[in-house]
């Protein structure tokens, strides 16, 4: 694995794109590599994981018996932890592997008969229930057909019970911010994201920060041009500086943070 990361393709396919990552890192470690930053140590995947974990603490706390839909579950670390508190879930996600690998993991965790996982494409997504909660983690960024991404979060919305909340972490800067973009990611600035889901019908409840430091993000697009041991350690110590910043003014440096957390609900009939 190269600290550098792995190019991304220039034909983008995506489910030959998620297929091929899962295969090659799903079954790796925690699989972070398959899931978080394609090809990056594993050091920085869990810097990511635990950031983002950070940021959606006060939104995923379910109760026992609630009703999840993890959309782009990748080998089910969400689903997973919120089978583990009692919750029933549901993840979906374009690639079999990845679907494989969250059966698998979720049967060792010992929480398989809270979780059920299938192939499907968000932008078509019918698992034929509604549920309380309908999480989605850094898979938006991931969709760039402005239709096709129209069509996943109503088909989002479509799931989401009466009373229940749609939850999305997403790289959502303030600003417009091309630097990092690619064949298969888009840092969609933040107000495109606020203008989509006010045409699918929800309603913001609350928006908050992931990763204010401004380090790392400054730094990785210049990774792959250094020598690997000066691209190393400065990702390693971007990441520790970058890691304090991020947990304590994480949720609260909304405005600063490449990142964010959208927290939905379905708009009221009659409502303004």
């Amino acid at each position: 694995m190269t600290v550098r990361g792995i190019p991304a393709p220039q034909l983008y396919q995506p489910s030959a794109y998620w297929e091929d990552r899962a295969q090659r890192f799903a079954g790796e470690g925690a699989g972070l590599a398959a899931v978080c930053a394609y090809g990056m140590p594993e050091f920085y995947n869990r810097a990511i994981q635990l950031e983002q974990r950070l940021a959606l603490r006060p939104w995923l706390d379910v109760k026992p018996g609630m009703r999840v839909l993890d959309v782009g579950c990748g080998v089910g670390r969400w689903s997973r932890m919120l089978a583990a508190k009692g919750a029933h879930v549901t993840g979906v996600d374009l690639s079999p592997t990845m679907i494989a690998q969250a059966q698998q993991r979720a049967a060792a965790q010992g929480v398989s008969d809270r979780c059920q996982f299938r192939v499907q494409d968000l932008s078509s997504l019918d698992v034929g229930e509604k549920f309380d909660v309908v999480l989605g983690v850094t898979v938006l960024q991931h969709i760039l057909d402005p239709a096709l991404l129209r069509d996943a979060v109503r088909r989002m919305t479509d799931h989401l019970a009466p009373g229940g909340r749609m939850v999305l972490l997403e790289a959502a800067p303030t600003s417009i911010i091309e630097r990092c973009d690619s064949t298969v990611f888009r840092a969609r600035q933040r107000n495109v994201y606020l203008d989509l889901f006010r045409q699918c019908d929800l309603e913001l409840r609350a928006l908050t920060g992931v990763d204010p430091a401004p380090t790392r993000t400054r730094l990785l697009p210049y990774l792959r041009k250094l020598p690997r041991a000066a691209s190393m350690g400065l990702l390693m110590l971007s990441t520790a500086l970058s890691l304090p910043v991020d947990a304590l003014f994480g949720r609260r440096a909304v405005n600063q943070s490449w990142h964010a957390v959208f927290v939905l609900e379905p708009k009221k009939v009659g409502g303004s």
